[in-house]
């Protein structure tokens, strides 16, 4: 009888043993993580978590801290070392980060492994280009302004060119398709493509560097229009369904230069009419132009060239690409041919 009580009670001093070394193990860890706490605030050697989540601003070593409910979201900035400034991603990420706060950007080459597998992916014309986690999804700025992304898989691409963003670099340019108007030999190297609108006044300043240019050169270059109608442009649809319809009779060239000679007149006027004058004016067939027009029989192609140009970062008239060179607004007769025989000494 008495072994079994000296057992026992031999056992509940292990117990209790125990039970002690557990309390005094649990009052450690946390009069340890209160000195932890105190220690890294005193020597400014960092926060932890539990401090953290009492405050949504500190400071430490002369930088504030501030804390967001949004997630992290990586960043992938497609560029081109070689390009310079032009290129420099800089100021967008700055703006980006503005509104959305918790960006994380990683830079990669265009012409890296990675970065020809976002350019085929994503189809990119321009750089630089910012392609998104799916993380920006759960942001505040994603929610207000989802048209700007374009979803690819779990990525998301910026559209810089809803943004206003200036390309830097052109991965490809417009081509000049079968059907649209042109001058010069279609099998150069040297292609130059112009987005226009016929009511724009300085469209009108740089038709004649156009005309004259594709004179000079004749055959060894390419120039081809695009159209591009402005909204604040009243009639600028109309003329260039006109145009189009002048072009299905061989005459676009030559109603371009009466549409530009005319432009103080028919943007005053209402309907088509003018239009159709013009044509009469010109010798066409009167009856074959009235009904292309009135059905507006090119408007598709008109669409498309203006998607074309939004797709190139292009909202503005006259814009000029001489091969992968860009030129914005009225460019002169000299600068058109120094980009013209750059491409032509290549």
């Amino acid at each position: 009888m008495e072994e079994k009580k000296s057992a026992k009670n031999t056992s509940d001093e292990k117990k209790i043993k125990n039970l002690i070394s557990a309390v005094i193990l649990l009052a450690g860890l946390f009069v340890g993580s209160l000195f932890v706490d105190f220690a890294q605030l005193v020597r400014g050697t960092g926060f932890s978590e539990r401090n953290l989540g009492k405050t949504e601003i500190f400071e430490a070593n002369g930088k504030t801290w501030v804390a967001y409910n949004e997630p992290k979201v990586d960043v992938q900035v497609l560029t081109d070392e070689t390009c310079g400034e032009e290129c420099d991603p800089s100021e967008a990420l700055v703006w980006l980060r503005r509104v959305i706060p918790t960006i994380s950007a990683q830079k990669i080459n265009y012409d890296s492994g990675e970065g020809k597998k976002i350019v085929e992916k994503f189809q990119i014309k321009t750089l630089p280009s910012f392609i998104f986690s799916d993380e920006v999804e759960k942001t505040d700025f994603y929610s207000q302004a989802q048209i700007l992304f374009e979803e690819r898989g779990n990525e998301f691409l910026l559209k810089n060119e809803e943004l206003g963003l200036a390309p830097g670099r052109y991965l490809s340019t417009p081509q000049i398709n079968e059907g649209e108007a042109s001058l010069g030999n279609s099998e150069s190297s040297v292609k130059v493509a112009v987005f226009s609108d016929f009511q724009c006044p300085y469209c009108k300043i740089f038709w004649s560097t156009l005309r004259n240019t594709a004179k000079e050169y004749e055959d060894r270059i390419l120039v081809g229009y695009k159209h591009l109608v402005l909204p604040i442009h009243s009639q600028a649809n109309n003329s260039a369904l006109a145009s189009e319809c002048a072009l299905e009779q061989g005459k676009f060239w030559e109603y371009g230069d009466k549409l530009f000679a005319k432009q103080s007149e028919w943007p005053e006027t209402e309907g088509k009419q003018k239009f159709k004058d013009y044509a009469q004016e010109l010798g066409l067939d009167s009856s074959r132009f009235n009904d292309c027009l009135d059905k507006g029989k090119y408007q598709d192609k008109i669409d498309k060239n203006m998607d074309e140009a939004i797709s190139f970062g292009v909202s503005g008239t006259p814009a000029t690409f001489i091969n992968g060179q860009f030129k914005n607004g009225v460019v002169s007769g000299e600068e058109l041919k120094a980009a013209i025989d750059q491409e032509l000494a290549k």
